[in-house]
């Protein structure tokens, strides 16, 4: 079947990557060519990658159902991962609406209104299909619907999902939804309690990796998504939900000076 994605970076690269996997033809769509090229270049190192590993037999062969040119009219299915930004997700789902007139349209949103991104748009194709970095690796997708989705689209979601090796949950509308609401929480405390001086960003991340079998510390996740991500998710939760979101300033702080993690080499941790 085929798939568009939107955005080329991070989490759309490993989007694309997921579907070429699981044998779809996919197309990527970007702002310019240089980011379409961009986006190409991730996707292929990371389908190498997986063939190193042996989890693909023939990764070129994979790569050739990528494309880039313009949306396929029969798609069945639209992500979207372009920046955090209302208005941006309106006008590229907006977009596919209209080229791709069959498909879901899918939000790989964290926190915003599923609701809010719907207005003016078929509404009961959209969606919110939240996956998590790094994609291939990840297991769950957070399925997201409003109320006005057509319970139909949202289980065509879920099959998608599952076909794609992904666990489902499924999650109202509403501010942060369950993951990121809960992981937004936790970080924030973790961030407080290292400001404070309670304990080192590497002692307060192995006690909840080894204490509650966290696959790794909400520090070093934080580094992971991106200091500035987890800013303007923890502003937007502390805008919607109260002051218990409000980010620290040491979070403040470290955004300022760019120190946003894994992409520029240094947040809580050196990289």
């Amino acid at each position: 079947m085929k798939a568009v994605v939107i955005g080329g970076g991070t989490m759309g690269a490993g989007i694309v990557h997921v579907l070429l996997a699981h044998g779809h033809e996919v197309t990527l769509s970007e702002a310019d060519a240089e980011r379409v090229e961009q986006g190409r270049l991730t996707v292929k190192r990371s389908l190498d990658k997986a063939q190193e590993k042996g989890k693909l037999a023939d990764a070129d062969a994979v790569f050739a159902n990528l494309s880039t040119g313009e949306l396929p009219e029969d798609a069945a299915l639209v992500v979207e991962a372009v920046p955090e930004n209302v208005p941006l997700k309106q006008k590229v789902l907006g977009f596919a609406a209209e080229k791709c007139p069959q498909a879901i349209l899918a939000s790989n949103t964290s926190s915003l209104s599923i609701s809010e991104i719907a207005a003016g748009l078929p509404g009961e194709r959209v969606l919110g299909m939240h996956f998590f970095n790094p994609v291939p690796v990840q297991q769950l997708v957070e399925l997201v619907h409003h109320e006005g989705v057509d319970p139909a689209n949202v289980a065509k979601a879920r099959t998608w999902a599952e076909e794609m090796g992904k666990t489902v949950i499924e999650v109202r509308d509403s501010p942060g939804f369950a993951t990121s609401r809960l992981g937004v929480a936790v970080g924030m405390e973790a961030i407080r309690m290292l400001e404070e001086g309670v304990a080192s960003a590497a002692d307060i991340d192995t006690g909840m990796k080894l204490g509650y079998r966290w696959p790794m510390g909400p520090l070093e996740l934080t580094d992971l998504v991106g200091l500035d991500v987890r800013l303007a998710i923890a502003e937007h939760l502390a805008a919607q939900l109260g002051p218990r979101f409000d980010p620290p300033q040491l979070l403040r702080d470290k955004v300022a000076r760019n120190e946003l993690g894994k992409k520029t080499g240094q947040g809580f941790f050196s990289w």
